[in-house]
């Protein structure tokens, strides 16, 4: 039965006459030009949809390659540029270049590259990747690996201002993207692997003063979080947290480095005034160190975007024991769920598990397996929330120094950090998935500041009898069903694109660019192998008419890490290494963008 469902764009007039929350409204006006591609999702609902549809089903199997450009850095490439008007705004992975190219003459404009002390290289898990830029208000806003947030003059490059957000001796890095919500710069932290208690910082975009900060861990008056207002998913219904829900859950002063770390997607809703991210892995990986829930690593978290106060909060993995980080992007969609329709939060989780909520409280609506080789729970009890592990997978359960077999998914989750897309058109998610399983052998480590604290050994490989390691999924969040489901050799670790002309686009780790049928994702409409492998993000604009579909190349991230770092041992990379040692017959390394457009007629 075809879903009813409703597009998410509200009209400008329509805001004013409501009186809702205003948004930035310089982005707000970039977003609503098609031919623009203004944010790192292309809207604030990280929904990764465009209305262009002059490339579509019946003629992109005719795309060339249109441009390229190297960035001149070898290492991963996630994230896309920006579009705004006749300028592109590129960023590259560590030192973080950023580049302004004229689409007109495609000349570079300008060109930043931050000076940054190596040191932090060594500091950053899983290779040397950023995520992205943003813009509003003629500036470009950059979040550095060293935890430096900049602000660029989008004519000239230089600088307006810089704030230190983390300090990177303690592990305290980024490789999040910035994101812009009202008159605020809103950004994250890394360092889950090193220990470090993570927050959601909110920044003036005009001086770079710092508005608010938000822990993910600790006493209520640090996480920004009222015992009585803030509210969670408990017994059943939407109740108040309750003072201390955090410290209660942890042994003594572990908070203190307790992870939580918020290096994801962030999205908005303006008539909530609310941001909506995910909170990372409990430190350390070994379970045994840190009895208790370890709220509020692995949760949903909504905030005010004025004040940063948690309206609510939603904890996927209760002490986790598999590194299933919760940081993966939140999609705002208005669809119907169960006979209603619901202003939702739709979320597939590194645990396996694709959750709909009720965005205006926070209530569990839909939780259900998006990959088939999910066994380290048999469901999600929907009365209290939680998953139903199942003990032959439970590494605490197991215990340090033994080797848990057979876990998936793998620590990276059964998706990790690439974003997935939804299209209004039939109101279905388009999910780029990991099909990966592992053995997790915990041990105990000691915490060092500013040394790694893991504490865990890996190994990662295909579910029994099976050879793919990715599929492309079609998603009912309704159902909480796969629709269809197309398999790759490995990971599909891009962020795809689906668009008004029946397209569904995505990268792979060998290195193509593939568009599909949106209404049969199994139909290959047009292949295209890039320079490197793809972690990038697919995004489309339009310039003087034309329409051009672009993604980064450049192998790395957690699957491309033994690539990426020169990494031999198949344990390396957290198990990714062996994992994935196949991709040298497909790839190597190289950092440079694509776009395609149709051949001039």
């Amino acid at each position: 039965m075809r879903l009813k469902f409703c597009y998410l764009a509200v009209p400008l007039a329509l805001v004013a006459a409501t009186g809702i929350a205003q948004a930035n409204s310089d982005v707000e006006k970039n977003i609503a030009n098609p031919a623009n591609w203004a944010m790192q999702a292309g809207d604030m609902y990280n929904q990764r949809y465009s209305k262009l549809n002059q490339i579509n089903a019946a003629n992109v199997g005719k795309m060339q390659v249109a441009w390229t450009f190297s960035t001149g850095v070898l290492r991963g490439h996630e994230g896309s540029p920006l579009v705004i008007g006749d300028m592109m705004y590129l960023h590259s992975a560590f030192p973080n270049k950023v580049f302004a190219m004229d689409l007109n003459t495609e000349t570079i404009k300008w060109k930043y590259e931050p000076k940054q002390d190596p040191a932090v290289i060594p500091q950053m898990c899983c290779d040397t990747v950023n995520r992205g830029l943003a813009y509003a208000e003629g500036k470009v806003f950059l979040q550095q690996a060293d935890s430096t947030l900049v602000a660029l003059n989008a004519r000239t490059g230089k600088v307006v201002w810089s704030v230190k957000n983390g300090d990177p001796s303690l592990g305290a890095v980024n490789t999040n993207a910035p994101h812009i919500f009202k008159d605020k710069v809103i950004t994250g932290i890394s360092g889950g692997e090193w220990g470090v208690r993570g927050y959601l910082a909110a920044y003036n975009i005009n001086s770079g003063e710092l508005a608010w900060k938000g822990y993910s861990v600790g006493p209520d008056d640090e996480m920004l979080i009222d015992p009585n207002t803030t509210t969670t998913w408990k017994d059943g219904k939407v109740q108040p947290v309750g003072s201390d829900s955090s410290l209660s859950t942890w042994q003594e002063d572990q908070w203190k480095i307790g992870g939580g770390t918020t290096w994801g997607w962030y999205s908005y809703d303006k008539a909530l005034n609310l941001v909506y991210y995910g909170t990372g892995n409990p430190s350390t990986w070994n379970p045994a160190q840190r009895p208790g829930d370890n709220k509020w690593s692995m949760s949903i978290w909504a905030r005010d975007v004025d004040t940063g106060n948690v309206k609510w909060v939603y904890q996927m993995t209760p002490y986790d024991e598999w590194d299933f980080d919760g940081i993966n992007e939140m999609i705002l969609a208005d669809i119907n769920v169960k006979g209603k329709m619901t202003k939702a939060l739709v979320h597939f989780d590194r645990n396996g598990f694709g959750y709909t909520l009720d965005r205006t409280n926070g209530a569990l609506l839909v939780a259900q397996k998006y990959d088939p080789a999910v066994n380290w729970a048999t469901h999600v009890d929907m009365k209290t929330g939680r998953p139903q592990v199942v003990s032959r997978y439970s590494t605490a359960q197991n215990g340090p120094e033994k080797n848990t077999k057979g876990v998936c998914p793998a620590a990276l989750g059964s998706k990790d950090q690439q974003p997935a897309a939804f299209n209004p058109n039939n109101g279905m998610f388009y999910v780029p998935t990991n099909h990966v399983c592992m053995d997790y052998e915990p041990f105990a480590v000691e915490y060092v500041a500013g040394q790694p604290y893991v504490g865990a050994t890996l190994a990662m490989y295909p579910p029994p009898g099976e050879k793919n390691m990715g599929n492309f999924i079609v998603w009912d969040a309704n159902a909480g069903k796969i629709v269809q489901s197309k398999p790759e050799k490995f990971s599909v670790w891009s962020g795809v694109l689906t668009t008004a002309g029946g397209l569904a686009c995505y990268g792979t780790l060998e290195g193509y660019l593939k568009c599909v049928d949106a209404k049969n994702i199994n139909k290959e409409l047009f292949k295209f192998k890039t320079p490197s492998g793809i972690i990038g993000n697919v995004f489309t604009y339009q310039h003087k008419g034309k329409q051009f579909i672009g993604v980064y190349s450049g192998i790395g991230g957690w699957a491309g890490i033994g690539l990426a770092a020169g990494l031999e041992k198949d344990a390396d990379g957290l198990g990714a290494v062996g994992g994935y040692k196949e991709l040298a017959n497909y790839t190597d390394l190289g950092g440079s963008l694509t776009v395609f457009a149709l051949p001039q007629k």
